[in-house]
């Protein structure tokens, strides 16, 4: 792919991703993206054979960028598998603190394309279903005996917060799923 072809296509990303997250996907049209990434219409739908296709991709690049940086932050802080379940607690802590969340692209997502059919749903799914065989996998090698209700459990509890907080900032919601996390963990696993 040429440069100039792919500095086209990451600015168009890079716009989308800053208008989907402060506007909405649905709110932001393909003209404030162009306008954005100073590029065109004719560029934008040479890189993206449409709207929902720009989602998608957004969306997959989320998904990359998430798994990069969620997976070092927890290894960086735990090295057994149950140390790493309380570590996710940790690291969703401090993103749900950072001054820039604004909630989740997932949770957003679907949120605004709630047919379970459309590709923009089934992509956020997709992301949730991988986040939850994560924490049951974690789960299972703890010693969990039923690694796939601990994993559930404390999947409601990560993504309750995250709603929470977007709804109200610095509600503790963060801590609160922490200390309900340590709860589940300690009467889980021995």
């Amino acid at each position: 792919m040429p440069i100039k072809t792919a500095k086209a296509r990451e600015r168009i990303l890079l716009a989308a991703k800053a208008l989907f997250s402060t506007q909405g996907i649905r709110a932001t049209g393909i003209d404030s993206i162009v306008n954005s990434a100073n590029t065109s219409k004719m560029s934008l739908y040479k890189h993206f054979s449409s709207k929902e296709a720009l989602i998608v991709t957004y969306l997959q690049n989320r998904d990359a960028e998430f798994w990069s940086w969620f997976v070092e932050q927890i290894e960086r802080k735990a090295q057994t598998p149950k140390d790493k379940l309380l570590a996710i607690f940790d690291v969703h802590g401090e993103w749900l603190a950072n001054p820039d969340f604004q909630g989740c692209p997932f949770i957003n997502a679907s949120a605004e394309f709630p047919d379970q059919s459309h590709a923009v749903h089934q992509v956020s799914a997709a992301f949730y279903r991988k986040f939850r065989s994560y924490m049951t996998d974690l789960a299972g090698e703890a010693g969990a005996p039923f690694p796939e209700r601990l994993a559930g459990q404390l999947c409601a509890l990560f993504e309750g917060a995250i709603v929470s907080e977007q709804l109200q900032r610095n509600s503790g919601a963060g801590d609160d799923a922490k200390l309900a996390a340590e709860i589940l963990i300690a009467n889980s696993i021995e």
